[in-house]
């Protein structure tokens, strides 16, 4: 995984990461997370992947994740699909 782009949003405490990925196969957004848990040391409930992107036919995938400064933060900011908003309920 190559790193293109890291910028620190100070207005949202979190670490905005734009990566690039050769594989041959799409790759999974848990595995994403730990790569990037492991890389910048936080838990893994502290990253929330944006975007996996790909090319037909290509094995470079763009990636978009955020890493946030605590679980708490994550949860205040990112917006939760309504599917499990009415299962944590």
């Amino acid at each position: 995984m190559k790193i293109i782009h890291q910028k620190e949003n100070i207005l949202f405490n979190r670490k905005e990461i734009y990566a690039e990925i050769e594989s041959a196969t799409t790759p999974k957004k848990q595995d994403v997370e730990k790569f990037f848990s492991e890389k910048f040391g936080v838990p893994l409930e502290n990253i929330e992947v944006k975007k996996v992107d790909g090319k037909f036919g290509s094995k470079h995938f763009q990636v978009i994740a955020f890493v946030y400064d605590s679980k708490e933060l994550k949860e205040q900011i990112e917006v939760r699909p309504k599917k499990k908003a009415a299962a944590a309920a």
